[in-house]
């Protein structure tokens, strides 16, 4: 194997890093750089503008800032707090139950948006003055939004299994977005035991009980709001629409729900929110095509290829590249955003796991869920360091708590890895 260009793509990546240049950047001119010292041929420039270009001319794509302004109009438009109400009613009469309502509405608001940034800072803004009020170590309530809040990344739709259909060469997203619920729905219920051991342990207060009537007042609220995931998965299951146009759809009925019926975005609101819309696309579609540049110049040099013959050297059994693989990927999600480090390593690995029989949609959830542990987690978890910014906290404080769920969060992915069907139960049953 040859190893020249890999060393210069890591030198020079790990040199970026180190010296805080943004990822995408790194990514970009450490992808230059492996072309201009190892492939003299090759216009290193012109060629990786070209694979920029390329990487982002995809009609899927195209969810991704629809997805991205529906989730800002959900932000803005007292959907987050309608579903808190709601998870009070469900779950708020249990031990530590403000925890538990934080866990459900993060997973309820992921379910409709897409986002863990959105779901931790909307839930985590209503969430910590509550939980305050309560009693509730702030530490431990940051804790318990930061982790949850990963699992609108799971539980559709989901812009990084959008991402994944791209990188992987074209696994519906439909059976992608139907996989994701079991594992999605496991994360949050094992968050959900820890956060009981550690309320019981620590005698935080129980729930009120709510009675009928303002427990059918609450889900009457919620039922608009819960409508979407309806709308949107119904449809992509029915065949009425692709997941891009789903999209479109979630744009308008968020747009009618926030602006209409619930009147709490007004149109002068708008430009922002369009704003917003637009910088956070931008971010996101710069980290794509800069990562397809990468891609490109790892499959030029073969280096999956040569991964993949390695890894099979070294063992044929499938649990052991299996646990070989998870634990690359925990490490890589410390230090790399999602989106590019799904670009990059679902091809280096995806191979790898083809050979040993095992579906590109169950790798799917794999690999999305081992970088969500990454967004929780320092020096560059984004998710981490906007739960601390809401909850007003630090890091050190966070971190303490942060750990048992790092361990619910490993042992319900460790359950996924080896228990196929979570995964493929779902996309199986309706046919894909």
């Amino acid at each position: 194997m040859e190893w020249t260009e890999v060393i210069i793509l890591v030198l020079t990546f790990g040199t970026l890093i180190a010296l805080g240049v943004p990822i995408s950047f790194c990514i970009g001119l450490s992808t230059i750089a492996t072309m201009l010292l190892t492939i003299q041929t090759t216009p290193a420039l012109t060629t990786v503008a070209q694979r920029m270009a390329t990487g982002l001319d995809s009609f899927a794509l195209l969810a991704i800032p629809f997805f991205i302004l529906s989730g800002q109009l959900m932000n803005r438009g007292g959907i987050a707090r309608r579903l808190i109400e709601f998870a009070k009613v469900l779950v708020g009469m249990l031990p530590g139950g403000l925890a538990f309502v934080n866990i459900l509405a993060s997973m309820l608001f992921g379910s409709i948006s897409g986002s863990a940034a959105a779901a931790a800072s909307a839930i985590g803004g209503f969430m910590t003055p509550l939980m305050d009020k309560e009693g509730y170590d702030r530490g431990f309530s940051a804790a318990v939004n930061i982790s949850s809040s990963t699992t609108g990344l799971l539980i559709p739709p989901s812009n990084v299994l959008i991402v994944y259909s791209l990188a992987s060469g074209g696994v519906s997203i439909g059976a992608l977005f139907l996989a994701g619920y079991l594992p999605g729905i496991l994360v949050g219920l094992s968050l959900m035991v820890v956060a009981a051991a550690i309320a019981i342990s620590r005698k935080y207060p129980v729930g009120r009980r709510a009675g009928f009537g303002e427990a059918l007042k609450k889900f009457l609220d919620a039922i608009p709001s819960l409508l979407l995931i309806v709308i949107v998965m119904g449809g992509i299951i029915a065949g009425y629409f692709t997941a891009t146009e789903a999209s479109a759809i979630a744009v308008l009925y968020t747009f009618i729900l926030s602006v209409v019926v619930y009147r709490e975005v007004r149109l002068k609101e708008l430009p922002k929110v369009f704003l917003d819309t637009a910088s956070t696309t931008a971010i996101v579609m710069l980290l794509i095509g800069t990562s397809m540049g990468m891609s490109w110049i790892l499959a030029y040099t073969n280096i999956p290829q040569n991964v993949s013959a390695a890894l099979i050297a070294l063992t044929d059994n499938k649990i052991v590249i299996l646990l070989i693989i998870n634990l690359i990927l925990l490490f890589v999600g410390a230090f790399m955003d999602m989106t590019p480090a799904v670009l990059i390593f679902t091809p280096i690995f995806l191979p790898v796991t083809t050979s040993l029989g095992i579906d590109p949609i169950h790798f799917g959830i794999i690999i999305v869920m081992n970088l969500c542990i990454g967004l929780c987690t320092p020096p560059v978890g984004s998710i981490l360091f906007i739960g601390v910014g809401i909850a007003n906290t630090t890091i050190a404080k966070v971190l303490r708590p942060l750990l048992p769920m790092f361990l619910a969060m490993f042992l319900a992915l460790m359950a996924v890895t080896y228990i196929p069907e979570i995964s493929l139960a779902l996309p199986r049953l309706f046919g894909y």
